[in-house]
């Protein structure tokens, strides 16, 4: 074991690069010194007011300097940063301070523009041993709009931008990243300093990542989110780059920023890539972009064929697509940068990792007469665990192999292809059907911008096929329509019989479908 803090990506950049910028958001354009800085207050307060070694602290805050600054202030005091959602209710929020043991939490107010963590208030009063709360306010100077709370611009006023960061394991948990819940309560997974740490630097082999010719990074990703936090902002922080934040993903607005502090390294999930193609206008020059942006990473969800297609015909780069969950720091897996990216593939485990495909009802690897397994996973980038649930942490991992719930086949090169999650998985008449099979198919036709497949009960054939499909602009295309061109298209167990169309489909805040919304 080895002494080693997360902060160091902040602090060792800061010392050799203290003038370089780190982070963009508007007119406010902070240096790595001035970074170091903030985040020294913010650890010296937490540190008079009595958090130590291994003690939890809770974040909720949008993309704003204020995460970044409030993030690496935890880990420098030697705490575990525990980031939640912005989009937590109050009842919600209680629970996540409660299960997480939570000494302290920072709480964004919230504005007009961005009307964020206003109902996390009320967890305030619900949860016992959650000592101090500071209200992250727009303005440093205002009072705070919740009686008896500090804000976060009074509370380190006075405090030194130096600090003595504290000594930590490399084994010590850094971050508790709380997973979705789709099955029963959420869970916490512990990520040790170490897996973080690894995870951010595979930069140098994923993507060519060079401290000497640093990347601006678009943050669109939310960074209470493994995704965002790994890959774009500590991934940025280990090679010195730049990171221009949006608080909320707009097309529009992405693009835009893009443009104008001339961003080289884009990541995001299958829908923002959706929504990029989407927002292209007629005679809009984004030439620059395209000259300017060396990486576009994706991960979070199955890519579309068509969306990989289009954005590589639109923008000039080909999408690297990943591969990893919460409880993997992220990453697991990636398309190498500068090797030919097999479209449709999330590529191959990154160094120091391994992949195999089990069986559904064992820790057996599926038979060579198999194609389709479930993803396991094993290396540095593995969690420790469940916070506060063995159980549920013996059922996930086994032997160092964590059990991901994601299908897959892997070709005679080892390159790996998601099936669809192992849950999302319909049962017609006996059949397995697979949605993101369906939804790449629908995708095929001119008049289908975004589908998501789900299975809805049947009285005899266990489970139907249902398609909840977003047309093209402009389309006069018919339910009835699509469904005879997806029989002719596809084998009988599977086409959808059932389409409906919207007009937007409900995604999570880390722009995820909702399927579990769908019926």
């Amino acid at each position: 074991m080895t002494d080693f803090n997360l902060a160091s990506l902040l602090e060792d950049t800061a010392a050799e690069h203290p003038e370089r910028e780190a982070l963009v958001f508007g007119d406010t354009r902070l240096s790595y010194a001035q970074v170091d800085g903030a985040a020294n207050q913010v650890a010296n307060l937490l540190v008079s007011r009595g958090i130590e070694r291994g003690d939890k602290v809770a974040l909720s805050c949008p993309n704003l300097p204020y995460f970044t600054i409030v993030y690496f202030g935890i880990l420098k005091a030697g705490g575990t940063v525990v980031p939640l959602n912005v989009l937590l209710k109050g009842r919600e929020v209680a629970y996540h301070l409660a299960d997480s043991d939570a000494k302290a939490y920072f709480c964004f107010q919230g504005t007009p523009e961005l009307a964020i963590g206003r109902e996390g208030h009320a967890g305030f009063e619900q949860t016992d041993g959650c000592e101090h709360f500071f209200m992250i306010t727009a303005d440093p100077t205002a009072d705070s709009p919740v009686g008896g709370t500090e804000t976060l611009g009074r509370a380190v006023a006075g405090q030194p931008p130096t600090f003595d960061t504290v000594v930590t394991d490399e084994d010590d948990t850094a971050v508790i990243l709380y997973t979705s819940g789709t099955t029963g309560q959420p869970k916490g997974a512990e990520l040790r300093h170490r897996n973080m740490r690894d995870n951010a630097r595979a930069g140098r082999d994923l993507f060519g990542a060079d401290a000497e010719k640093p990347d601006t990074y678009l943050c669109v990703l939310p960074l209470f989110h493994s995704f965002g936090q790994t890959v774009i902002q500590n991934g940025a922080f280990a090679f010195g780059g730049t990171v221009v934040m949006l608080p909320r993903f707009e097309a529009k607005a992405a693009l835009d920023l893009m443009l104008a502090n001339e961003v080289s390294f884009f990541a995001g999930v299958p829908t923002m890539y959706w929504g990029l193609l989407g927002a292209l206008e007629e005679g809009v020059d984004i030439s620059s972009i395209a000259d300017n942006l060396r990486v576009a990473a994706a991960g979070g969800s199955a890519l579309p064929v068509e969306v990989h297609k289009g954005f590589e015909r639109k923008f000039g780069v080909t999408i690297l697509e990943g591969y990893g969950l919460s409880e993997t720091s992220p990453v697991a897996s990636f398309s190498k940068y500068g090797a030919d990216v097999r479209v449709g593939s999330i590529g191959t485990p990154i160094p120091g990792v391994e992949m195999k495909l089990l069986k559904a009802d064992s820790w057996d690897e599926i038979g060579a007469d198999e194609e389709v397994g479930e993803i396991a996973i094993k290396g540095h980038n593995v969690m420790k665990g469940y916070y506060g649930r063995p159980d549920a942490t013996d059922e996930a991992i086994q032997d160092g192999w964590f059990r991901s719930g994601d299908l897959a086949r892997k070709d005679e090169d080892g390159w790996y292809y998601i099936v669809d999650r192992s849950k999302d998985m319909i049962i017609r008449g006996g059949f397995n059907v697979y949605p993101r099979e369906i939804e790449e198919h629908l995708l095929t036709h001119p008049d289908v911008s975004l589908a998501a497949v789900i299975g809805v009960p049947h009285e005899s054939h266990g489970e139907e096929i249902k398609a909840v499909v977003i047309l093209e602009k402009g389309s006069s295309l018919t339910e009835e329509e699509l469904v005879a061109w997806a029989r002719d298209e596809m084998a009988g167990y599977k086409y959808p019989r059932i389409v409906e169309f919207v007009d937007e489909l409900p995604m999570t805040a880390t722009g995820k479908i909702l399927k579990r919304e769908l019926s």
